[in-house]
């Protein structure tokens, strides 16, 4: 990443740096990317940056904000997962979804789905 990356994806954002600090968060950005070198790791990418700037300019409990959007994404996941199920137990023994029809519909991997029907 280079300096002007930096500034345009911090936008607004990089008139709270002291120019020491947007140097420090430019080679954090280019530790991430060297981290996460794949193009489809933007995700991570665009998280551990944004948490490396949260931790320059904030006071606040960073650890524990991300602690708590972690727990509320795996209780999101275990919904989703709990809704998923149901839907494979009741949508494919009558006929309205195959299990592979279902499984990729749904994201989930067909070994899962036949473990809800109870056949594996």
């Amino acid at each position: 990443m280079q300096l002007h990356e930096l500034e345009a994806w911090l936008g607004d954002g990089a008139l709270r740096l002291t120019a020491d600090q947007l140097n420090e968060l430019l080679r954090t950005a280019k530790e991430i990317g060297e981290r996460y070198p794949d193009p489809d790791d933007q995700l991570e990418r665009d998280a551990a940056l944004s948490t490396a700037y949260q931790l320059m300019v904030t006071d606040q409990d960073v650890v524990e904000g991300l602690a708590r959007e972690r727990e509320a994404a795996k209780n999101a996941e275990l919904q989703a997962l709990a809704g998923l199920r149901q839907a494979a137990l009741t949508l494919i023994p009558r006929g309205d979804a195959t299990e592979s029809g279902f499984a990729k519909k749904s994201g989930v991997d067909r070994m899962n789905v036949r473990r809800w029907l109870g056949k594996r």
